[in-house]
């Protein structure tokens, strides 16, 4: 009898550290020697794939060093993997702790708050069109009756019908399953519109065959505050991340890392994504927080 109830409170133990840890990143990467990274292959400047299972841009970067200070809080160098994720699957693959942290283009908003945490906003972005500078297209009121692609699961979807209903704009909807599917129905002529962040047209245009074949156009959609994405009620790991992001505020270092990935020539090709930091980006690393979009909203 005795051995069974030492081997009930054996796997009960068990199960009470696996369920701990699951919400507990530090001590399950120090447990597995292995921190996993979601990483785009699209998402602008903010993360994308060099090819040959490399990846690059300023989450990218940004998450590097947030791998940095997390080895010294679980005492031991981590292998880091890489996971691509896509804007449909993103969130499940952070709740059920496939992937440790995502490092892509994720809008923090409430919705999303109930499942995921965010870090400190170190990104703001502003939601635009893209289209071919041939096409004659300058503004949303202009996409009556046109092809408009979007990325599947993002928040764009909903800003355009919202858009849609407000101004009596009517335009078909096309959908990439992710950014460079939505660019290339762009590219291709199967959309006359690609309606997304501004950094990541300008990062798709930028990468393109001809950069000077499109353009960005019309009023700003909406601002949106792009974070890097945690698990939910984990606030040893959310504190070491923000910690991280604020440090590299105060430093100048955000600063710089942004100058290098949307103001300079990137790899693979030397291209200028061409865009320097807009003063609402600046506010929020003067005074970081982790408001979601609808608090923007409100002003």
């Amino acid at each position: 009898m005795k051995k069974h109830l030492l081997a009930f409170a054996l796997a009960t133990a068990a199960a009470t550290g696996a369920l701990a840890q699951a919400n507990d990143t530090i001590a399950k990467v120090k447990a597995s020697g292995q921190v996993t990274m979601g990483v785009r292959d699209s998402s602008g400047a903010l993360s994308y794939t060099l090819g040959d299972g490399k990846y690059a841009g300023f989450h990218y970067e940004v998450c590097q060093r947030i791998v940095a200070n997390l080895e010294k809080a679980a005492g031991r160098k981590l292998e880091i993997k890489y996971l691509p994720v896509t804007s449909q699957n993103r969130i499940p693959l952070v709740q059920n702790g496939t992937v440790d942290i995502e490092c892509g283009s994720t809008t923090n908003n409430a919705t999303r708050q109930k499942d995921v945490a965010f870090a400190l906003t170190t990104y703001v972005e502003e939601v635009r069109i893209a289209t071919k500078a041939s096409s004659g297209i300058s503004s949303l009121a202009q996409l009556n009756g046109k092809n408009v692609a979007t990325t599947t699961g993002t928040t764009s979807v909903q800003l355009l019908r919202k858009h849609e209903r407000a101004n009596g704009v009517d335009f078909k909807e096309v959908f990439g399953k992710d950014h460079s599917e939505s660019f290339l129905l762009l590219e291709s002529g199967r959309a006359d519109a690609f309606v997304m962040d501004g950094q990541i047209l300008a990062g798709n245009i930028a990468t393109s065959k001809s950069p000077g074949d499109y353009k960005i156009v019309g009023e700003v959609i909406s601002v949106e505050p792009i974070a890097i994405m945690l698990r939910k009620d984990d606030p040893a790991f959310k504190k070491l991340t923000d910690d991280t992001i604020r440090d590299m505020m105060r430093s100048g270092e955000m600063a710089k890392v942004y100058d290098k990935w949307f103001v300079q020539p990137i790899p693979p090709k030397n291209t200028r994504v061409g865009l320097p930091v807009s003063e609402a980006t600046k506010a929020v690393w003067a005074s970081p927080n982790d408001k979601p979009v609808e608090d923007y909203l409100k002003k």
